[in-house]
């Protein structure tokens, strides 16, 4: 496949799918790239965005853990259905229905104001308030990403599909600061500037749904059809339990309600805190650049483990801190350590099951982390509006932490088929 305004290299070899893609990957791969960077962007503005548009509808501090809570969990729902019955229809259908429902959610985000029908279109659209992609759209890349590469190469493909996904979110977050500038110079009141900033994310679901119509039919390898969980099953199952703990640890703390604490505890303006997380998200960018060559070196599991326990400590050392700019630094370098096991996390477990199960295996690990992660925002809302604002920080390292330790203990002496862990 050869996608217009590309200009192939002295090998015949695409130049931009040269550049973004590891060598021994198919080139479709590169559509799934493109598209994780488009809708990381929306990811980035919304994420910072939604508490300040959820104040000025008139909502307090809880409304935005119920959003982000009813978000989380109509994601956790999607990816169940994708697990059961995913395997019965075309995956580039799947993903084209994922972008239309993206396109659906900007629109009714931007055209709604009451609390109840803004719940529903949270449970069933595709917002993400988290730093991370937890929306249906996950399962279904990382099936056909897995697909696209073996050992090595399907670990940096990870990586940069993770690379792409926080480079974007982190432009993103610099997009927070527009509704003020286009409030300020074009006199426009501050609640349509907003409103303006979901209708972008709307335009950007259209312009997805495109780009996965050019993606080329999967040809399945012959004795490696899509089944439900077989032989690989304990092992996932295992898996999942210790990455549901993970997310709720998480979902303490998704963006949205990061930004809240921020405007809560330092009265931090929209483009400040877009600011924070554009330069949040470049080092998270460059931790995961690192983790494909680290985890060659030490393995997929100590990568995940080791880099993982101190961005936790400086989590909770940020709760305690008593100047802006040292939390800031604290916040920063948990940024440059805490998303490196992401790319290594899902080749792990692509690499733990068999080729057939891999769909199944993607799906049954995502749905217990969003159901976990659904759990904590209402509860950090809640812990916010009380004015006990460091426990939400405090409670999401110490659970990180633990993650962690149970996930060395557990896994340490489990093989993947790229080499030892």
């Amino acid at each position: 496949m050869r996608i217009p305004g590309r200009k192939a290299d002295g090998t015949g070899r695409p130049r931009l799918s040269a550049l973004l893609l590891p060598k021994g990957v198919e080139r479709g791969a590169l559509i799934l790239l493109v598209a994780r960077g488009l809708r990381g962007m929306c990811d980035g503005f919304i994420a910072v965005l939604l508490p300040a548009y959820l104040l000025a509808l008139g909502f307090g501090q809880l409304a935005v853990g119920l959003i982000s809570t009813t978000t989380l969990f109509g994601s956790a729902f999607a990816t169940v259905l994708v697990g059961l019955v995913g395997n019965r229809f075309a995956p580039r259908g799947l993903l084209r229905f994922a972008a239309a429902l993206m396109m659906a959610t900007g629109l009714a985000f931007a055209g709604l104001s009451s609390l109840w029908p803004l719940l529903i279109v949270a449970f069933v659209g595709t917002l993400n308030p988290s730093s991370g992609d937890v929306s249906v759209f996950l399962p279904l890349e990382h099936a056909r990403l897995a697909e696209s590469a073996t050992g090595d190469a399907r670990t940096a493909l990870f990586a940069r599909y993770s690379l792409v996904g926080a480079l974007s979110a982190a432009l993103g977050a610099l997009a927070a600061g527009l509704p003020d500038w286009i409030s300020a110079h074009a006199a426009i009141p501050s609640l349509t500037a907003l409103r303006a900033m979901f209708i972008a994310y709307s335009a950007t679901g259209f312009v997805v749904w495109v780009l996965y119509r050019r993606l080329p039919a999967r040809h399945s390898k012959a004795g490696a059809p899509h089944v439900p969980l077989g032989p690989s099953r304990g092992i996932v199952t295992r898996l999942a339990l210790l990455f549901s703990v993970d997310a709720f640890a998480g979902g303490l703390l998704v963006n949205s309600l990061l930004t809240l604490w921020l405007i809560q505890r330092f009265g931090l303006s929209l483009g400040a805190a877009g600011q924070f997380f554009f330069w949040a998200g470049l080092l998270s960018a460059g931790s995961q650049l690192a983790a494909a060559p680290l985890s060659r070196r030490i393995g997929l599991l100590n990568t995940m483990v080791f880099t993982h326990i101190p961005s936790s400590l400086c989590l909770i050392a940020a709760a305690f801190s008593p100047s802006v700019a040292l939390t800031m630094t604290l916040l920063l370098v948990r940024s440059a350590l805490s998303q490196m096991d992401v790319p290594t996390r899902s080749a792990y477990v692509m690499s733990v099951v068999t080729p057939g199960e891999r769909p199944a295996a993607a799906s049954f690990t995502a749905v217990p982390r969003s159901l976990a992660a659904a759990l904590a925002p209402t509860l950090s809302g809640a812990l916010l509006s009380v004015g006990w604002l460091g426990a939400p920080l405090v409670a999401c390292g110490t659970l990180k932490i633990a993650y962690d330790l149970s996930l060395l203990a557990a896994f340490r002496h489990v093989k993947p088929d790229g080499g030892s862990s």
